[in-house]
C-alpha cells in the first residue's frame, strides 16, 4: 500500500512454501531485481522484456506467466495488498482507520527491516529514494501506480460494504476508501522526506509513523478535526 512496489522485505511465509513455490518466489524476485536494476541504470522505456528475460536466461513468455505487464515488473503485490486490506476491514474489533494503519504498519517494518539489514545504510536509502524517482518520472509507471491505488480504494469500499450493510458504490463508503488510501499516500510522501542517508531505520520509522498517525487522526473525526495550525 505504500505502494506495492519491488518487495524490500524477506517473505515472512518462507519457511512453510514448498519446493515449487519456492522456486517461482525466487525467480519472481530474481526478474524484479533484474528489471529494476536495468529500468534503474537505462530508464523504464529503453529496456525491453526481451532484454529482462535474457538476462535472467529465461524465455520472455516466463516473464510474462509471472507478470502481467512490464510496469508489473516493479509495481507489483497488489493482490497480497488487496487480501491484507480486506481481512483487516473485516475484523470488527478494529475501526477502519486502525486495519489500514495494521496493513501500513506491517509494510513500514518491511522496508525498514530490509534497510537495517544493509552494510551501508546511505546507500541503501539512495536504492529506495532512486526506485521512487523512477516511478514518479515515468508516466507508464504512474498511470499502473494510479490503476492499482483505485483497485486498492475498489477492495476498500467492497470491504467496507460488507461491514455496514451498504453497497460499495454507497458515496459513504467510496469517501471513506478514498480517506483511508489517502493514508498509504501520506507514508509515501513521509518516507520520501525522511529516506535521507543520515536518519537511523528506527527514527524514519518514528517521523513516518508520527505523520501517519497525524493523518489518521483527521480521518478518524472527520474534517470537522480539521483547523488552521498557529
Amino acid at each position: 500500500m505504500t505502494m506495492p512496489t519491488v518487495d524490500w522485505g524477506t517473505p515472512g511465509a518462507a519457511g512453510a512454501e514448498g519446493l515449487r513455490e519456492r522456486k517461482k518466489r525466487l525467480l519472481r524476485r530474481r526478474l524484479t531485481d533484474t528489471a529494476t536494476a536495468l529500468f534503474l541504470e537505462r530508464g523504464f522505456d529503453a529496456v525491453r522484456v526481451a532484454e529482462i528475460a535474457a538476462a535472467c536466461e529465461v524465455s520472455e513468455k516466463t516473464v510474462f506467466n509471472h507478470f502481467p505487464s512490464k510496469e508489473a515488473l516493479v509495481l507489483d503485490r497488489p493482490e497480497a495488498t488487496m487480501a491484507a486490506l480486506r481481512t483487516g476491514l473485516a475484523r470488527a474489533g478494529r475501526s477502519p482507520v486502525e486495519a489500514v494503519l495494521d496493513v501500513l504498519a506491517r509494510e513500514l517494518d518491511a522496508l525498514l527491516s530490509w534497510l537495517a539489514a544493509q552494510p551501508d545504510l546511505a546507500e541503501a536509502s539512495g536504492r529506495v529514494q532512486a526506485f521512487t524517482a523512477l516511478v514518479r518520472s515515468t508516466p507508464a509507471l504512474r498511470a499502473h501506480h494510479r490503476e492499482m491505488a483505485e483497485q486498492l480504494e475498489g477492495a476498500a469500499a467492497e470491504a467496507l460494504a460488507a461491514r455496514t450493510g451498504c453497497t460499495a458504490d454507497d458515496p459513504r463508503c467510496q469517501i471513506t476508501a478514498t480517506a483511508l488510501l489517502g493514508l498509504c499516500r501520506v507514508q509515501s510522501s513521509a518516507l520520501r522526506r525522511s529516506l535521507d542517508g543520515v536518519r537511523t531505520p528506527e527514527e524514519i520509522r518514528a517521523a513516518v509513523t508520527a505523520d501517519v498517525h497525524s493523518a489518521a487522526r483527521l480521518v478518524e473525526t472527520g474534517l470537522a478535526g480539521f483547523a488552521p495550525v498557529g
